[in-house]
């Protein structure tokens, strides 16, 4: 399917003279216009819009790689990054896996085909093969790491949720409880991760052992299956926020995440799925695009509230709910979606947890151990580091763009709204916000290739954003870096 590329830097420093000329991104591909432009040489405002893109991408590969040297000089000189392969916390081990040939054959099969197929599948189609070609993808990666060490193991170790199952046995006594195990030095402290966590993210696999799905390998099954389901979320909303077209063009980026070496198999692709449904649910009710749209609010209230008591640090994506309402021009949706918010804080506190009581133990928790060793001035920039590497080139180059439409987009919204792919742009930035906050705050030093995933799942969409006829170079160029990371580290945490 051909697409007018001319057109991609609308409403870009680039081209934005005219606040509207995003709208052009809206064309019907197959327009006699479009096969013109098509065979004609990119306009020169269009090749110094690709150029910026290249800049982008080869600024963040220097920061990769300034975050590499500078942190083996720190970690072999100090010690006090806390880990083994900076930025990342990983480990040099060269291997092959029987997840090898599947990971490389879904890349091949995905940039290959993935554009073409996500233009012509019919939605509810491309919707059902984007949840199981992100799923494949997801576990192809954790195998190759074999099943054992990279999947039935991963949450079974001394620092992870199912550790701790036989200590909820009387859940409300153990809520009760909870906030007397979380600092170090404590009788009983809680692991890392139950520690590091509200208890929404503990009684997750209670709940599973409790109906017969015990044990390391069903708990992967189900951080791998229901974090995939992010990315439907992520499709959903930006076709009702943006259009449909843009959403099919962001649909193989999603699917070949870079951050798939780390979702498989973490409880952070899970809480990713639970944060962007809340996303999705708002975004429907918003734009009245469900037949109940009171309905969906009350749904993204209650996911919202969920999502808060699986990690402290997601609040943050409040940044995204309220660009959702501020992109739909409504309140509409606000009230139920408070109301189905409150339902999760309020059973947690009567049955005896106190949320903020337990933030701020975390934070003492957190000073205890590696963060308060791990040097502030490294990990603010190296996060970001971290980031790139989780999201990828073609994210890195999309959020370029993303920030070149945001001031025609400020000012469309005085003249009628913006075009489609400036919505894009400032639902990308929103979630940029809040991961600069989770940075800023110091609360996220290291291992945020895992952690941040709720908000750089929210990146990867703004890869529409870059011109259609590029698309396979890349998902070439997110996806080969996650591949040898994948490869040549133990990835941990």
């Amino acid at each position: 399917m051909k697409t007018e590329d001319t057109t991609e830097t609308a409403g870009t420093a680039e081209s934005t003279q005219h606040t509207g000329t995003a709208e052009s991104t809206d064309r019907p591909a197959g327009t006699a216009d479009t096969e013109a432009t098509d065979q004609a040489a990119p306009p020169p405002e269009d090749a110094r819009a690709r150029r910026h893109d290249l800049t982008a991408a080869a600024l963040a590969v220097l920061l990769v790689t300034a975050a590499i040297l500078i942190g083996r000089y720190v970690q072999n000189r100090t010690g006090t990054l806390q880990v083994q392969w900076p930025p990342l916390l990983a480990s040099w081990d060269p291997h092959l896996g029987p997840g090898t040939p599947a990971a490389l054959t879904m890349a091949v099969l995905v940039v290959a085909y993935g554009p073409p197929l996500a233009a012509r599948l019919p939605w509810r189609g491309l919707l059902a093969a984007a949840w199981a070609g992100s799923t494949a993808w997801v576990f192809s990666m954790a195998l190759i790491d074999g099943w054992y060490r990279g999947v039935e193991r991963r949450l079974t170790t001394k620092h992870e949720y199912l550790r701790v199952i036989d200590r909820f046995d009387d859940i409300p006594a153990t809520l009760r409880d909870f906030t007397n195990h979380i600092v170090i030095g404590e009788p009983g402290n809680w692991p890392a991760h139950v520690a590091g966590h509200p208890p929404g993210a503990t009684l997750t696999f209670v709940w599973l052992d409790r109906i017969g799905l015990g044990g390391g390998a069903w708990a992967a099954v189900w951080c791998v299956v229901v974090g995939s389901s992010a990315v439907l979320a992520a499709l959903i909303t930006v076709r009702v926020l943006a259009d449909e077209r843009l959403a099919r063009r962001a649909a193989p980026f999603l699917v070949l995440a870079p951050a798939a070496v780390w979702a498989g198999v973490s409880a952070d692709g899970y809480f990713a799925a639970v944060a962007a449904w809340s996303v999705a649910l708002l975004a429907l009710a918003a734009t009245r695009r469900v037949r109940f749209p009171a309905a969906a609010a009350v749904g993204g209230g209650l996911l919202f509230g969920w999502t808060c008591y699986l990690s402290y640090g997601l609040g943050l994506m409040a940044a995204v709910l309220l660009a959702v309402l501020v992109l739909a021009r409504t309140a509409r949706p606000v009230v139920p979606f408070l109301l189905g918010a409150l339902v999760v804080p309020a059973a947690f506190t009567l049955a005896g947890f106190n949320w903020w009581t337990a933030y701020h133990l975390l934070v003492e928790r957190y000073y205890q151990g590696a963060g308060g060793v791990r040097p502030y001035a490294y990990w603010v920039w190296a996060n970001l580091a971290c980031a790139v590497l989780a999201a990828g080139l073609a994210a890195v180059a999309g959020v370029r763009r993303s920030a070149s439409y945001a001031p025609g987009a400020v000012r469309a919204f005085r003249t009628g709204g913006p075009a489609p792919a400036q919505r894009l742009a400032l639902l990308v930035l929103a979630a940029l916000v809040a991961l600069l906050a989770a940075d800023l705050s110091g609360m996220s030093k290291a291992e945020t290739e895992r952690i941040w995933q709720p908000f750089l799942l929210w990146l990867l969409p703004a890869a529409a954003l870059l011109p259609a006829r590029t698309a396979r170079y890349w998902l070439v160029a997110s996806v080969v870096p996650a591949l040898l990371i994948n490869h040549l580290l133990w990835t941990g945490w």
